[in-house]
């Protein structure tokens, strides 16, 4: 009952200052109502922000990080499937009778610096940071009066730390987006509410709901990254009256962006933009836009102790992914999982800066581009092309071998010009026999060190 009262009154408060604007103003700047319906919730413009930042950090943490082994989904593989190679697990490393909730006092946080995660969030390039407020453990990381004892302040760090990562991240300029789990996968409330094929809505009512109103009204979130979804439909989660009150009424009703993950068969249908599922690759040009969430390691969002280097992405494949995303018109969302000790390991460090490096030098290409009329090369999937205003990009992602950047796709003109980001002056180029530009690069002295992933060329006066 606390989101229907929160949503009575919020609207109230809106209304009569949209009365008294229309009084004073006239009807014309009246906003526009959105309707507790997909066809209304659906045709809201996307805020600007989103499409122009390009790249966000992904932040996975919780309880699952102190047993910190397979993945984030441990409890779920341990007492939801009975995985025996789970339950081996925690014979062999903790006491006899251990349950989930004994993990929750040694999610410490202590080492824990909001303001150095910040710094290295922007010098990885981040324009946005996703942070787990809940996962589908239930345990939240802000102080939730509706999660007793099972939440940050009761237990483990004894902090805030949804907000105190805020605070940094709007220190350091970086737009601040909450990840929350619609479902939690032991709540009795939930488990209830599921046996009756969920005709009840008593988890929805007294949890869900009162704790997405509470995020938004206490940390103001420029996103809302909705997860677990996927058992019940829209009429349970009640996602469209919470969206119509997001858009209509709330604190940040002009600026918030969601995720599509509102309901059972929500992904890729409904919502701002499209999630689709984990690690989309669309292929072709998407008509809607959408982001591609993606993992430093591979087996897992959460940290694990044990994974292997081969077992992470290296630098070539994090911007091979971030630039066919970018292409097709995407936000390419990456992936850390910090300790208990809430510690970003040093690998997951040099990743993300190695990104930032290149960004450095690449990122016009990148932020507030647009995907161009041909998103690669015909012939190969090794060259990429963004947009802006009039200026195209090629990002090759193989130097080739004869110092010859052989591009069929763009038409020159008298006036085309080529440079080269990170490189002074303009590039030598002709046209290609068949049609196109061969562009001579800049001579590459030889190197003990493997080179960069991905160089790119601007060409100004092409069609």
């Amino acid at each position: 009952m606390a989101a229907v009262a929160l949503t009575s009154r919020g609207s109230m408060a809106a209304g009569g200052v949209r009365w008294l604007v229309a009084a004073l103003l006239g009807p014309v700047l009246a906003a526009p109502r959105y309707r507790p319906d997909w066809a209304s919730l659906d045709a809201r413009p996307l805020p600007a922000w989103f499409d122009q930042a390009k790249v966000g950090v992904f932040v996975h943490w919780g309880v699952f990080s102190v047993p910190a082994w397979g993945s984030e989904w441990f409890w779920w593989h341990w007492r939801g499937e009975h995985r025996p190679d789970y339950e081996r697990f925690v014979q062999h490393r903790f006491p006899p009778d251990t349950t989930y909730a004994d993990f929750a006092p040694h999610f410490t946080a202590h080492d824990f610096q909001p303001r150095e995660w910040a710094q290295l969030f922007r010098r990885a390039g981040a324009r946005y940071v996703v942070l787990t407020t809940k996962h589908h453990e239930g345990f939240t990381n802000w102080g939730s009066s509706v999660s007793w004892n099972w939440n940050s302040l009761d237990m483990g760090p004894h902090r805030d730390l949804v907000g105190e990562l805020g605070q940094a991240l709007r220190e350091s300029n970086i737009r601040y987006g909450l990840y929350h789990s619609l479902l939690e996968w032991f709540n009795p409330l939930y488990l209830a509410d599921k046996e009756s094929d969920f005709k009840t809505q008593n988890f929805v009512l007294k949890k869900t709901m009162p704790e997405l109103y509470d995020l938004v009204l206490k940390y103001k979130p420029d996103l809302i990254w909705s997860d677990g979804d996927w058992e019940a439909p829209e009429s349970y989660w009640n996602s469209t009256s919470f969206l119509a009150w997001l858009y209509n009424d709330s604190p940040v009703k002009d600026t918030v962006v969601v995720n599509d993950r509102w309901c059972n068969n929500c992904s890729c249908h409904h919502g701002g933009f499209y999630n689709c599922a984990d690690k989309y690759k669309p292929g072709t040009l998407p008509t809607h836009k959408w982001e591609m969430c993606s993992s430093i390691d591979k087996l897992s969002w959460g940290y694990r102790s044990n994974m292997d280097i081969a077992e992470l992405m290296d630098e070539a494949s994090i911007i091979e992914e971030l630039v066919q995303t970018v292409s097709f018109g995407g936000n390419y969302l990456l992936n850390v999982g910090p300790t208990k000790e809430g510690v970003i390991v040093p690998i997951f460090q040099e990743r993300l800066l190695a990104l930032g490096r290149w960004l450095d030098t690449n990122g016009e290409a990148i932020y507030e581009s647009k995907p161009w009329r041909v998103q690669m090369e015909n012939s190969t999937d090794t060259v990429w092309y963004t947009s802006k205003g009039p200026a195209v990009y090629a990002i090759f992602l193989i130097w080739p071998q004869d110092n010859v950047l052989k591009l069929s796709s763009p038409t020159s003109s008298p006036a085309t010009q080529v440079t080269m980001l990170g490189f002074a002056g303009t590039l030598k180029w002709q046209k290609s026999p068949g049609k196109g530009l061969l562009i001579t690069l800049p001579y590459m002295l030889p190197s003990p060190l493997p080179p960069q992933s991905g160089w790119t060329v601007k060409l100004e006066g092409v069609e």
